[in-house]
């Protein structure tokens, strides 16, 4: 009887360890992403959806700025985040000394060049006034895509650091004005043409297709989003998984369905 006894306890033991050991894998299985408020949550609440089919748990944690983000990555609040370009990124690890990268491309968020009154680059007159964003990062990158369009030449090498100061060549003697990044569409009807973020056209509720007419490279580095990780947890299966669900024709037609043409997929 003592006997039996001890056997039905190790039993019951046994069964309690193995049922912890269970829940702790079916916690460790739950990937936490963060990403900012608008299309990049919205993507990532669809991947989660899709990847709650295939047995892969997704929780997604929104934030409101861009920082909040890579610090709780950083610091293991959250496992994987999702909405910054590489250049961002790498900025961030430098500046704070950190190890965070990137193990797959999101969404392209390209910016563009949009007019209410010319349908094309080659409409654009003699002295036009033209709007570029006002901030250093953005206004260099809005004179780096009418210089990739052949409007102005600027100095070699300046890359996204460019100023007006810069531009070398403006063969139509364009007025550049600088606004607002977040008052620049409001401008159209003022302007010949801007250059606006993907953020802003959103926003804005402007058709890509119909106002844009010059949208950046599909490969332009501040157009490609990341999924980002710590470099250490960078191979875990779960995140590749995650990746590969993100990249899935799913969401691809989600994106579609979703946006028309705003977000479109970079992978």
């Amino acid at each position: 009887m003592n006997g039996y006894k001890k056997l039905t306890q190790l039993g019951l033991v046994a069964s309690l360890v193995f049922g912890l050991a269970a829940c702790g894998q079916k916690e460790s299985d739950e990937i936490s992403v963060g990403a900012t408020v608008g299309p990049h949550a919205q993507v990532v609440e669809a991947v989660a959806k899709e990847a709650a089919k295939q047995g892969l748990k997704v929780k997604v944690v929104e934030f409101s700025d861009y920082i909040t983000p890579n610090a709780a990555l950083e610091d293991g609040s959250i496992d994987l985040n999702s909405y910054q370009h590489l250049p961002f990124l790498n900025n961030y690890n430098k500046s704070q000394g950190s190890h965070l990268v990137s193990i797959g491309e999101s969404i392209l968020m390209r910016m563009g060049i949009y007019s209410n009154k010319y349908k094309s680059l080659e409409e654009l007159p003699e002295n036009a006034r033209v709007a570029i964003p006002n901030d250093p990062t953005n206004g260099g990158r809005g004179l780096l895509l009418f210089a990739d369009a052949g409007l102005i030449t600027l100095r070699a090498d300046v890359g996204f650091k460019a100023s007006l100061n810069d531009i070398v060549e403006n063969p139509k003697n364009f007025e550049f004005l600088e606004v607002d990044a977040a008052q620049l569409p409001r401008t159209l009807d003022d302007v010949d043409a801007a250059a606006i973020t993907m953020n802003y056209v959103m926003s804005a509720g402007l058709d890509p297709k119909k106002q844009g007419i010059y949208l950046e490279s599909k490969q332009a580095p501040l157009a490609v989003m990341v999924i980002a990780s710590r470099e250490k947890d960078k191979d875990k299966e779960a995140y590749k998984k995650f990746v590969e669900i993100y990249q899935s024709q799913a969401i691809r037609d989600f994106m579609q369905q979703t946006f028309n043409g705003t977000i479109e997929p970079a992978f």
